[in-house]
């Protein structure tokens, strides 16, 4: 039985994630800093005979938390896939915001994949996946998300590393980049700008997404999940961007 590590795994793509391997039999170790949803979620996951689903309360850029992580895996002996879907949203401008502040995306999510990264790739053998989630702003720019852009274009390049370097031990690492997708962090100002009549304006009536809405949590799991998969053996170093056709147009 195959056993995958979600981190942010409490909301939105990582809770999808988590559902969708739980569903494909695997067992799921949830990673999150809200303890009691993790718990909440671990009673409501399918869990087959002889499976054993498990879950990590703590912040993924905190080496406690990586060291408490490689304590438990070490009951498991094995891991077989690792996906990153932990992430924090930081609207600040790129020039005469508050240094630390600006750099809090940045430090939060670039260092939590490193972090569990280092702590997962040692139980991992012959065939093992990271997938981590990283974002189209990797390689698109908005205006007082240039923190955010440089964290995710920073683990989208780690995982082409990661690829290169892991290729000999039959690891493969690959990214998902997602557009507009309805989570949690949609609402990071307190209105969900997927609901905002300038999202309806740019992206429902006007031009700019080909497929005229938001993608779910579960439409990026389900690409984590093939990447995961089998049928994804040769398929390393690679960005799949998972967002209705948004970057290919003007």
């Amino acid at each position: 039985m195959k056993t995958v590590l979600v981190t942010g795994a409490s909301s939105g793509i990582g809770l999808a994630a988590a559902r969708r391997f739980a569903a494909d039999n695997w067992q799921v170790i949830l990673l999150a800093r809200r303890g009691e949803v993790l718990e909440k979620l671990l009673s409501e996951l399918p869990c087959p005979p002889g499976a054993r689903h498990s879950c990590i309360a703590g912040d993924y850029a905190d080496p406690a938390t990586a060291e408490k992580t490689a304590e438990l895996l070490e009951t498991y002996n094995t891991l077989d896939a690792l996906v990153n879907c932990a992430g924090v949203i930081g609207i600040e401008e790129a020039v005469g915001s508050d240094p630390e502040k600006w750099r809090l995306p940045f430090d939060t999510m670039f260092n939590g994949a490193v972090n569990m990264t280092r702590c997962a790739v040692p139980f991992m053998k012959e065939g093992g996946r990271i997938v981590h989630v990283t974002s189209i702003h990797a390689f698109r720019a908005e205006k007082m998300s240039s923190a955010y852009g440089c964290a995710k274009a920073a683990i989208t390049q780690y995982c082409r590393s990661l690829a290169l370097e892991l290729a000999e031990k039959g690891i493969l690492v690959n990214a998902i980049a997602p557009g507009f997708i309805r989570t949690p962090m949609s609402s990071a100002s307190g209105v969900c700008e997927l609901d905002t009549p300038w999202f309806k304006e740019n992206y429902v009536s006007g031009h700019h997404l080909p497929l005229r809405r938001a993608g779910t949590p579960e439409e990026a799991a389900g690409v984590a999940a093939f990447l995961c998969g089998p049928d994804a053996s040769y398929i390393t170093g690679q960005t799949i961007v998972v967002d209705g056709g948004l970057t290919i147009t003007f």
